[in-house]
């Protein structure tokens, strides 16, 4: 299996990474902006590991990565859309600028290198994309409406493209995590109560999920409980802005999450 994971420097992108090395015959494409921790990574891995210091906003980013992976490998079996940030603070404060810089890495970068990459996936069918979106892609929370509206939009491009693709032998799925403790986001707060604990899930889970989904799964949330948050958000609005809305206070300190 050929591999690419995207924000493989760090949290959930590394451990993907990591998760995929131990499959027979895995050989892996690591892309992120930090050359000196990809390069660690691949040391650590072993094996056939092709390192790729690619910032993905930039719009040649996409043909110098499938022109890569084909002089190399010649195939790609599964993508993984995986990095991403977030920036927070209520629309009064961040404005349209937020919105904007947020989308531009968490959808429109996604799709520039899976729209250079679709033609190698279409050659090397049976193939998969997986992209790593979030549970704030289905319940949004106030201070974090930029994310959630790049999250949900991605979302929505996924099932479009699978209906789109399945044809050509590309599945498409989405992993949604919630809460995840990764070196940059210990989670500390969380895991402190036994009341809120149960939200709280590691990088290793997403990377079992993402395998899942590579495996053919259309969408799988980490961890599974926040199943039914989405589906609340569905059945019952009401009660779902009511139980954010206590949650508005907090959400408004601003903040940064990235994985890439």
């Amino acid at each position: 299996m050929i591999a690419l994971i995207t924000g493989a420097s760090s949290g959930i992108g590394e451990v993907t990474a990591r998760r995929i090395a131990r499959e027979p015959g895995a050989k892996l494409v690591l892309v992120a902006r930090r050359a000196d921790r990809l390069e660690a990574l691949a040391a650590s891995l072993g094996g056939d590991v092709l390192v790729l210091a690619e910032d993905l906003t930039d719009t040649g980013a996409g043909p110098r990565i499938d022109a890569a992976v084909r002089e190399r490998f010649g195939r790609l079996d599964l993508l993984v859309n995986n990095a991403g940030a977030g920036w927070r603070g209520a629309f009064a404060d961040v404005g349209t600028a937020n919105l904007r810089r947020t989308l531009e890495l968490n959808l429109f970068a996604v799709a520039q290198l899976t729209e250079a990459l679709l033609p190698l996936l279409r050659e090397s069918a049976p193939s998969a994309i997986v992209n790593v979106a979030s549970t704030a892609g289905r319940v949004a929370r106030p201070g974090s409406g930029g994310y959630s509206a790049s999250k949900f939009a991605l979302i929505g491009w996924s099932d479009a493209l699978h209906l789109e693709e399945k044809a050509n032998g590309v599945h498409v799925g989405v992993v949604n995590p919630g809460f995840v403790v990764t070196e940059g986001f210990p989670q500390t707060e969380l895991l402190a109560s036994p009341s809120t604990r149960w939200m709280v899930s590691t990088a290793d889970k997403v990377a079992d999920a993402i395998m899942d989904v590579a495996g053919g799964k259309a969408e799988r949330y980490v961890p599974r409980g926040y199943g039914v948050a989405a589906g609340a958000r569905i059945f019952a609005p009401r009660l779902v802005r009511r139980v954010l809305g206590s949650q508005a206070g907090a959400a408004m300190k601003t903040s940064v999450t990235a994985d890439d």
